[in-house]
């Protein structure tokens, strides 16, 4: 009982966010860095062995440069065991965020020091917020020209409405960054450019007032920084890790992901201020990780990861106790007890099974079509459900249908299963079947994902017309009949996959007119969980 108790507390599981191209992938590969053992959905490549990034697995991700889907990946620290949730950094597919910050307990928010708060940051910033979730800030690219540190830290907190505490503070930036001073041990760490591969940064250390670092930093820099921290000492906020671990106070790094500065000692006081794995709510109340039951959910499924074994794979967010290969748990919303088939984690291009595994960790498990994403598994001795996960409004739309009708059978299977895996919504209308649907995404990108997984995972070349609705309401009381509401010609009358009926609209104009003249009509903007 003592090790399954241990083994939990050395748990931290976070996702990391960003605006794109702010380093959030790069940062994501120096963590491995320290790791060694790196367990990732898809392909793990050594960075001498490939340019695309370790965390980027899916063939268009290679091509184009961006991640489009989340990627898991585990790794163990200074006696941690740490699991890694990089997002998406592209908005058009936040949709797969939103999910996978569900399975997190805190997240990392990467901000470019040259931008500061960008769009996509922002959005992310308060789905993570909304879960009142601990959030860590490292402000990267330094040793590029950068924003005044101060306008940086006003800015998370006036757009962000969050308070800020740095932990260490810049020293010059671009060409003139010279390093950090760590407040909370009153050293400076030297800056030196050149270490893009290295597993740890040569540092020079000692007090703020040691004379040689008034001859490195020279006189203008080292009398800035003695200004700066005397500033921050008698205005700034005071380090709350209880407002930290709410949500209300985010600790501020500064470094650089590329050069590897700042990560490793920004890893270590993020170790130090999170907590093992926290409880959840359910259908039976709150859910401790520390209890002697096996649950976990379904936050994410993939299809087709190995092209050759086309396989589909849900991942699971254990949430509490231990989990054994081979024990019975209940699935409930499948309605009976199953094995979970070879559960595993990944290892460069092989497959590991995983004898057993704890709260806190992701593990993936062969989905024979059974599982959605939301789903609940429990032991069969304590039976409850999660909170389910919502479904956000699709903002783009078309009408999509195979090239050669003969491959049907192929078009329904592909535009299925990249629905159950979260990547489209698929309506369809009412009285007509599925020889012609509509799909409905978050961003537009995601239009080119599914064309290029048809025809490259399951031969479909497809046809698809944009059409020009914006927006889709689930009618909340589904008593109501669809077929009898009084509707703009231009409005239509769709269901979903999981029989829901959805109103899609082109203009607000189109959903004031049917609250406005269908008494009692209920519409929403997030399909919620069948909980």
């Amino acid at each position: 009982m003592v090790d399954y108790i241990n083994e939990i507390e050395k748990r931290r599981t976070f996702a990391i966010i960003s605006h794109p191209d702010a380093g959030k992938t790069t940062l994501t590969e120096k963590f491995l860095l320290y790791g060694g053992a790196i367990r990732l959905a898809g392909s793990v490549k050594a960075r001498k062995a490939s340019t695309h990034a370790v965390s980027d697995w899916m063939e268009i991700e290679k091509q184009r440069g961006i991640s489009v889907t989340s990627s898991v990946m585990q790794f163990n620290y200074n006696n941690n065991c740490i699991n890694i949730l990089d997002t998406p950094g592209h908005q058009d597919f936040s949709e797969d965020t939103y999910r996978t910050l569900m399975a997190a307990d805190s997240a990392v928010m990467v901000v470019d020091a040259a931008k500061g708060i960008e769009d996509q940051t922002r959005k992310l910033f308060q789905v993570a917020s909304l879960r009142e979730m601990p959030i860590f800030t490292f402000i990267n690219k330094m040793d590029r020209e950068a924003q005044d540190p101060f306008k940086l830290l006003d800015d998370i907190e006036n757009e962000l409405r969050i308070k800020t505490y740095p932990m260490n503070w810049p020293i010059g930036s671009g060409s003139d960054f010279k390093g950090v001073y760590e407040r909370d041990n009153k050293r400076i760490i030297a800056f030196k450019a050149g270490n893009h591969g290295a597993k740890a940064v040569d540092a020079i250390e000692g007090a703020i007032d040691d004379p040689k670092f008034r001859e490195i930093l020279g006189v203008g820099l080292h009398q800035k920084l003695m200004e700066d921290i005397e500033l921050l000492d008698i205005a700034g906020d005071d380090l709350d890790l209880e407002a930290v671990r709410t949500g209300e106070l985010t600790p501020v790094f500064f470094g650089s992901a590329l050069t590897n500065f700042g990560v490793e000692p920004f890893l270590e006081h993020f170790l130090d201020m999170t907590t093992s794995p926290l409880p959840r709510n359910s259908s039976v109340g709150t859910i401790d990780p520390f209890e002697d039951n096996f649950s976990a959910f379904v936050f994410k499924i993939q299809a087709n990861m190995n092209k050759a074994h086309r396989d589909r794979i849900a991942f699971m967010r254990i949430c509490s106790g231990k989990f054994t290969k081979g024990e019975d748990v209940f699935h409930m919303q499948g309605g009976k007890k199953l094995k979970l088939a070879q559960p595993q984690q990944f290892m460069a291009q092989d497959r590991e099974i995983v004898e057993e595994a704890y709260a806190g960790d992701i593990i993936g498990v062969f989905d024979p079509g059974i599982f959605s994403i939301g789903d609940t598994l429990c032991a069969p001795s304590k039976k409850f459900k999660f909170e389910g996960i919502p479904t956000f409004a699709p903002e783009h739309f078309a009408r999509v249908r195979p090239e050669d009708t003969m491959k049907r059978k192929q078009f329904v299977k592909g535009v299925t299963q990249i629905a159950q895996e979260g990547g489209i919504q698929v309506f369809r209308e009412l009285h007509i079947g599925m020889e012609e649907i509509i799909v409905g995404v978050v961003g537009a990108l995601q239009f080119e994902v599914l064309e290029y997984r048809l025809n490259h995972e399951y031969n479909v070349e497809i046809k698809m017309d944009r059409l020009s609705y914006r927006y889709a309401r689930w009618i909340e009381n589904q008593e109501i009949e669809a077929d009898k509401l009084n509707l703009t010609s231009d409005t239509k009358k769709v269901k979903d996959f999981k029989g829901r009926n959805i109103l899609i609209f082109q203009n607000d104009w189109g959903i004031s007119w049917a609250l406005q003249h269908n008494e009692g009509l209920v519409l929403s903007g997030v399909g919620k969980s069948d909980d």
